[in-house]
């Protein structure tokens, strides 16, 4: 089954274009996992300091092989000090059938 997620955080007033850069360059590296099948990054239209970031992995082996990737925690460290959260708020997701 697939591991699915909703990631959400809001840049601080004034670290927006960084928080898109460090997003957008994570992003890169996120979609070329074997296991990834999606890592759509979006914002609020009403807030575009507030982020959702759709992810879909194959599946739980998949997801945790993420969560080990080399870039995941400078990513975090580095997005930390920029975001009004503690961390990224994530909302798993599981489908209607």
């Amino acid at each position: 089954m697939h591991k699915t997620l909703l990631a959400e955080f809001t840049a601080r007033e004034g670290a927006e274009d960084e928080v898109a850069r460090l997003i957008l360059d994570y992003a890169q590296k996120v979609r070329q996992e074997d296991g990834n099948l999606a890592f759509d990054v979006y914002t609020k239209a009403s807030n575009p300091r507030a982020y959702w970031i759709f992810e879909a992995y194959r599946d739980e082996d998949a997801f945790q092989a993420h969560l080990k990737a080399p870039y995941g925690g400078p990513f975090n460290t580095a997005l930390a000090p920029l975001i009004e959260e503690e961390a990224s708020v994530l909302t798993f997701l599981d489908p209607v059938v």
